[in-house]
């Protein structure tokens, strides 16, 4: 990419304002166009009759271009922004508000190391690599009117800048506010204390998934299911289908800008990750002394000098282009991230972009579990779990992936003394010795973003058999909840899995409703609670703790917790407790009573009744193809009966925008679910959020919206002459 010329020189720790050459796409050279146009003359975009993209192409690297060409078509503004924010140039489009977090970005991220990662890539990888930039490239040739943000020519080595394609990498657990305090004002000592990470995953909308895998001797054809069913933020991924004659044949959800299938499956087997495997990120206490102006730091019985480096961070103004330069200190672990008790911070994480992209595209082509298990010996899978299923029969669980080994007597739970060399990690575990399953005798593997040691029944493993560090998260709701489903069921079919991932019991709310009945009963017939919360005891004492879009209780129950939880988040969080478990545990019988009275309240206020059923409150809306969705109670939505997961719900549809209407509109969950069998000839049913395209003059802007909202799915497209009798249109890229 041609980067802006400076005129003005920048200043070291402060802003300084400059004036930048007018932005503009550099002239596309007649041999790179001609490479561009032969590459597309081998590929062919099969567009079905909800515009999924099956992309036909001679080799891996053909499918690759015309993969990317189909996501530009479909939403060219996601896939920009994916890229812009994991180089770290968002400041450059949204202003000085976004420096921090590219500077969180550019802690890892640099053009001239992913660059020279580039040059030292093997030579099928760069392929691919040079397909994904080209694809991206020809479409903004074809499309004249498009008008990038800030990325006008993509170059290959950009994908090794986004090679992971879970919901959040790594780098984000850093604190944004944190790293602004330190490099504001190094010597000043962070003060407010930082909430527990396992808080900080807990008490949001679950950012996570769900993953089912079923024996052939449980299901009714005797062939291995999987369910697919990731619970990211609504349009996150399209679905599509990606084949060459290579060997290449992955269908599923890709993440906008990235070319290869991160959930999904080829015609013998499957793959689905979940968030929240093994703790792969630690932080350590540094104790840091300054001598003639270079800062060191202790590390056994001598002092290392830490490395500091500039960093310039260019952002936009009112008036033109300014920037920060930063400087930026690194141990032989990390960077520095924050203050804490007195001491630097600095974090450790994986930084293997090379071999984290070849593991990302190799599962894809991986066709028995042998083979797939050979893809996950890179290791380099930081941030997920993994169920699988084959058409061999085979299922299997990889809980984490990179998984350090660590000496165990430390709690790395909490940033560690720094100075003692024995904190260090002691290479990677390898891939058998971490937590997994195969072929369990149970018949069933399932994981919810919860621990391990639950998730196939009788034959899940043993929690005291591994370090407390191969898992990071406790049992959820969900997990409670898939165990339920899915513990002595057999004869499964693609359709009866569909029905237990969307069944509607809320299992967060077994302990709770008895607390508030308990409460009520044993309030005084004087007290004027009794009278005045009698008929909604009533109605939550009789709920079958199921949700639906008729069910009354349900919207009673969940504006219920949804206060408990706002009155209560403070002291969880002071706790360090999920705000859920602490609503459950910790509140008083006063408590319970008096968060229902407000929300009757508000339910009378909002919608004219408490008594309104759930799916006139709880709605599907897709007004428009921005990345941050307006909702609007004038304007047409969909009933939905399923709920938010932290009340258990398995098909999980949650509100994270900040509330401006009365009604709920979700916009986290259920994103692409498929459900698959792997018999003779591969069947799967699938379900995509609102529908394929960011456009909304596109008949595939919203036609999957009203199946979403009912939990019905369609039928897979992935046999070609299946594709041929539901074609809308064929052509190659450019046409």
């Amino acid at each position: 990419m041609h980067l802006p010329r400076l005129i003005a020189p920048f200043i070291l720790g402060a802003a300084c304002f400059v004036v930048t050459a007018p932005a503009s796409s550099a002239p596309v050279a007649k041999a790179e166009l001609k490479r561009w146009q032969a590459t597309a003359m081998r590929v062919t975009i099969l567009r079905d009759k909800w515009g999924i993209p099956h992309v036909f192409g001679k080799s891996d690297a053909d499918a690759v271009f015309g993969l990317l060409y189909a996501q530009a078509e479909d939403d060219f503004n996601r896939v920009e922004l994916n890229y812009i924010n994991a180089l770290g140039r968002l400041a450059e489009v949204e202003g000085e508000k976004e420096v921090w977090r590219d500077l969180r970005m550019k802690l890892t991220i640099q053009p001239a190391a992913m660059q020279a990662k580039y040059a030292a890539s093997p030579a099928w990888l760069q392929k691919l690599m040079v397909g994904f930039a080209d694809g991206l490239n020809f479409y903004l040739h074809r499309h004249p009117g498009v008008r990038p943000k800030l990325i006008t020519h993509f170059e290959p080595w950009m994908a090794l800048a986004f090679s992971e394609g879970s919901i959040g990498g790594d780098i984000e657990d850093i604190d944004l506010k944190a790293l602004q305090a330190f490099y504001e004002q190094p010597t000043r000592p962070l003060i407010t204390p930082l909430a527990s990470r396992l808080q900080a995953d807990l008490d949001a909308e679950p950012r996570g998934s769900n993953g089912i895998a079923i024996a052939p001797k449980l299901t009714q054809a005797g062939h291995a299911l999987l369910l697919i069913n990731p619970h990211t933020s609504f349009y996150f991924r399209p679905e599509v289908h990606m084949v060459s004659q290579d060997g290449l044949n992955a269908y599923g959800a890709v993440t906008w800008g990235q070319f290869f299938v991160y959930q999904g499956f080829n015609e013998r087997a499957g793959w689905m990750h979940t968030s929240g495997g093994a703790d792969v990120i630690d932080y350590y206490l540094e104790t840091v002394k300054e001598r003639d102006g270079t800062f060191f730091y202790q590390y056994g019985g001598a002092e290392r000098p830490l490395r500091a480096v500039p960093i310039t961070v260019p952002y936009k103004t009112a008036t033109g282009m300014a920037s920060k330069t930063i400087t930026a200190y690194f141990s032989h672990r990390g960077p520095v991230v924050r203050h804490q008790d007195g001491k630097w911070v600095t974090v450790r994480m994986m930084d293997e972009p090379i071999k984290a992209l070849m593991q990302s595209y190799g599962r894809t082509k991986a066709k028995n579990y042998a083979a797939f298990l050979d893809v996950l010996q890179l290791r380099t899978n930081s941030s997920n779990n993994t169920v699988y299923a084959d058409g061999d029969g085979n299922i299997a669980y990889f809980h984490g992936n990179f998984v350090p080994k660590r000496e165990p007597r430390f709690d790395f739970t909490h940033p560690v003394d720094g100075s003692n060399p024995d904190t260090d990690w002691q290479g990677l575990h390898e891939v058998k010795d971490t937590i997994t399953l195969f072929n369990p005798a149970s018949g069933y593997i399932a994981n919810t973003n919860n621990w391990p040691f639950s998730g196939s029944g009788a034959s899940s493993p043993r929690v005291g058999d591994y370090p407390k560090y191969m898992w990071a998260l406790p049992e959820n709701a969900r997990g409670v909840h898939a165990d339920r489903v899915l513990r002595g069921q057999k004869n499964w079919t693609l359709d009866s899995l569909i029905a237990g991932a969307y069944d509607p019991l809320l299992t967060a709310f077994e302990p709770l409703v008895p607390q508030l009945v308990q409460a009520w009963d044993a309030l005084p017939a004087s007290d004027p609670q009794k009278p005045a919360l009698a008929a909604q005891v009533a109605a939550l004492r009789g709920w079958d703790l199921r949700a639906s879009t008729a069910s009354t209780p349900t919207s009673l129950a969940i504006y219920w917790a949804q206060d408990l939880v706002a009155a209560n988040k403070d002291k969880a969080k002071a706790a360090q407790v999920p705000a859920v478990d602490f609503i459950t545990t910790r509140l008083s019988p006063s408590d319970y009573l008096d968060a229902l009275a407000r929300a009757s309240s508000k339910l009378d206020n909002d919608f004219g009744n408490w008594q309104t059923p759930w799916g006139e409150i709880n709605r599907f809306q897709r007004l428009s193809g921005a990345v941050e969705q307006q909702y609007d109670d004038s304007a047409p939505s969909y009933p939905v009966g399923f709920a938010s997961a932290n009340w258990g719900a398995l098909a999980s549809f949650g509100m994270v925008a900040k509330q401006t209407t009365k009604r709920l509109y979700g916009d986290r969950g259920n994103s692409f679910v498929a459900v698959v069998e792997f018999g003779p000839r591969l069947r799967a049913k699938s379900i995509l959020a609102g529908g394929q395209s960011a456009d909304p003059r596109s008949p595939h802007f919203n036609d999957q919206a009203a199946m979403y909202s009912r939990g019905e799915f369609k039928d897979v497209l992935f046999y070609k002459e299946d594709i041929l009798r539901h074609l809308e249109r064929t052509y190659h890229p450019g046409q």
